[in-house]
C-alpha cells in the first residue's frame, strides 16, 4: 500500500517582486539536498529506497510543492524527512554552485528545444501581467545565478516558509496517523534561518495589463536529430479570464475543452479531441498550420485563456486572422452537441486524472492551500453539468472587452502590429486592417507639386527633390490623396 505525502507552500515566482528573480527556481533545484539530519542527497535517496520511495519538488508561480511517494508503513520516516527538507536545509556553498550550473544548463536547453511551449508560456504571462505577480519570470535569469546565495535564500524563506502558509497533505494513509506525525516532526521545529520575520509578505493582487512581447529567433535549425524540422513562427494570443475562486471558472474550463486543438501530426486516438473547434475550424481547413491549441491558466486572483498557433513565417498574417476569428466566434452560437461533448470530455479527464495518487495529493493540497476546503470530484462534475450555452456566451463577451496579450517567437517579418491585432479582436469581421499605407508628404514637399486634375507626374522629378522612402515621412494607416498618382508601399509593422 503506497501513499503520497508532501508539503505545499504558498510561495513562488509571483512573490519575488522585492527579491532577486529566480529564488523559487533555485529552491526547486536545491530541494532534497543535505539537511541537518541527512548529510547529502544520496543519504535521502537511500533512506527513501528502504520504503520504495521517490521524491520530487516542483515550483510554480504560486506554489512550491515537496512530495514523496513511498510505502505507507514508512510514514514516520517520510514526514520526518519532509520536515527536515523544508525547514532545515543546509544550503551549502557547493550545493548552491551546483544549482547555478544546473540552472544555466536548463536555460540553455530551453532555448534549444524544438518545442517552444515553456518559453511562450513565460512570454504570454509577462505580456499579460507586465512586471507584476504572475507576470514575473518563473525561470531564474542568467544574470541572477551568481547573485543568489545563502543569505538571499534565507531572507526569502524567513518570510514565506511559515506555518500559516504551509499545508501537509497525504493520500493513502489514515488521517489520525498523519496528524500524529505532523505533531511529532513539525510542531515547534526551529527553522535553520531562525524565527525572526523577514520582509513583509507580498500580497499584491494581479494587475492585467495586456501587451506584446516579441522575440526574433532563427527557428530554421532546431532539429536535434538528422530529420529536419520545418521553420515555424509561433504566436500565442491570450485574454484575461477569471480566478479559480470565481463561479465563472467552470464555464471557462468547459470553453477551453470545447476549443481543444493540438498538433497536425500528434499521436492519439479516440478521445483526442478531433471534434474540438480548433481541429474542425483550423487544423482541418488550413493544411499549412502545424499547431493550434487552447490553454487556460488560472490563479487565485486572475486567469488567462490563450491560443497557441504555429505556421510557416510567410503565413503569419493569415494565422493571426484565423486565431482572432476563433476568439470572436467563441461569443457566437454554441451548439448543444459540441457543448455536451466538451462537458463530457472535461468530466472524463477529471476523473481519469484523479485515479492517480500523486494527482489526488496535489489536488487536495492545492485546494486546501487556496480555500481551506476541498471540492470533491462529484461536486465538480455537477458544476460542469450545469454549464449552459448562455454561460459560455456571457464569460466570452466579458473576456473580449479586455486588451489582448500577445507572444511571438521566430521570424516575425510579417507579424501585424499589436494595434492591428487589437483592432481585429474588436471588429465584427475579425479582419486585420489593410496592409498598406500612403505617403503623407510634408508641407515643404507639397510645394513642389503642381495640383491639377490632369497632372500625372510631379512638377519636379520626385527622386531629385524628395525621397518618399525616408522613415520620417511614413505614417501608418494615413490616407492622403494628391492630384498625381498615389504612392503606396506595404508596411511590415
Amino acid at each position: 500500500q503506497f501513499c503520497a505525502v508532501g508539503v505545499l507552500v504558498n510561495s513562488g515566482s509571483r512573490h519575488e517582486a522585492k527579491y532577486l528573480s529566480g529564488i523559487s527556481h533555485f529552491l526547486e533545484k536545491l530541494a532534497f539536498s543535505s539537511t541537518a539530519q541527512f548529510g547529502s542527497k544520496d543519504e535521502i535517496l537511500l533512506t527513501l529506497e528502504k520504503h520504495g520511495g521517490i521524491c520530487d519538488c516542483q515550483a510554480s508561480r504560486d506554489t512550491i510543492m515537496y512530495a514523496v511517494s513511498a510505502d505507507a508503513r514508512g510514514l514516520d520516516t517520510v514526514v520526518s524527512l519532509l520536515a527536515d527538507v523544508t525547514l532545515q536545509p543546509r544550503l551549502s556553498d557547493e550545493e548552491i554552485e551546483m544549482t547555478r550550473m544546473a540552472i544555466r544548463f536548463e536555460l540553455e536547453d530551453l532555448n534549444m528545444r524544438p518545442d517552444p511551449e515553456p518559453l511562450l508560456t513565460e512570454m504570454i504571462h509577462a505580456a499579460a501581467f507586465r512586471d507584476n505577480t504572475v507576470g514575473l519570470n518563473r525561470f531564474c535569469p542568467v544574470e541572477n545565478t551568481d547573485k543568489i546565495d545563502r543569505a538571499v535564500l534565507h531572507s526569502y524563506l524567513s518570510s514565506y516558509y511559515t506555518p500559516d502558509r504551509m499545508v501537509l497533505a497525504g493520500v493513502g494513509i489514515e488521517h489520525e496517523h498523519l496528524v500524529e506525525c505532523a505533531r511529532k516532526y513539525l510542531l515547534g521545529v526551529q527553522p535553520v534561518w531562525g524565527s525572526g520575520q523577514g520582509r513583509a509578505v507580498d500580497r499584491s493582487v494581479a494587475q492585467y495589463t495586456g501587451g506584446i512581447i516579441k522575440v526574433e529567433k532563427d527557428m530554421s535549425d532546431v532539429s536535434l536529430g538528422p530529420t529536419p524540422i520545418p521553420e515555424l513562427t509561433h504566436i500565442m494570443i491570450g485574454l484575461e479570464s477569471c480566478s479559480f475562486l470565481e463561479d465563472d471558472f467552470i464555464p471557462f474550463a468547459v470553453l477551453n475543452m470545447m476549443m481543444g486543438g493540438g498538433g497536425s501530426f500528434s499521436a492519439g486516438g479516440p478521445g483526442k479531441g478531433m471534434f474540438t473547434r480548433l481541429y474542425l475550424n483550423v487544423l482541418n481547413r488550413h493544411h499549412w498550420m502545424y499547431n493550434a491549441t487552447s490553454y487556460h491558466h488560472s490563479y487565485e486572483d486572475t486567469g488567462l485563456l490563450c491560443i497557441h498557433a504555429s505556421a510557416d513565417p510567410k503565413q503569419v498574417r493569415e494565422m493571426v486572422e484565423i486565431i482572432t476569428r476563433e476568439f470572436i466566434l467563441m461569443a457566437g452560437a454554441v451548439g448543444e452537441v459540441e457543448l455536451e461533448r466538451a462537458k463530457t470530455q472535461l468530466k472524463s479527464m477529471l476523473m481519469m486524472n484523479l485515479e492517480s495518487r500523486p494527482v489526488i495529493f496535489e489536488d487536495v493540497g492545492r485546494q486546501v492551500l487556496a480555500t481551506n476546503t476541498r471540492k470533491l470530484p462529484h461536486e465538480l462534475c455537477d458544476l460542469i453539468s450545469q454549464v449552459k450555452p448562455s454561460d459560455i456566451k456571457r464569460v466570452v463577451t466579458k473576456m473580449l472587452h479586455k486588451k489582448p496579450a500577445v507572444a511571438a517567437l521566430g521570424d516575425l517579418t510579417d507579424l501585424p502590429t499589436y494595434e492591428h491585432i487589437q483592432a481585429a479582436l474588436s471588429s465584427k469581421d475579425w479582419r486585420l486592417p489593410a496592409f498598406c499605407a500612403t505617403v503623407e508628404l510634408s508641407k515643404a514637399a507639397l510645394e513642389h507639386w503642381t495640383v491639377k486634375s490632369s497632372c500625372k507626374e510631379p512638377a519636379l522629378p520626385l527622386e531629385e527633390e524628395f525621397d518618399p522612402l525616408k522613415p520620417t515621412v511614413w505614417k501608418s494607416c494615413s490616407v492622403v490623396v494628391y492630384a498625381c498618382e498615389e504612392i503606396k508601399r506595404p508596411l511590415n509593422n
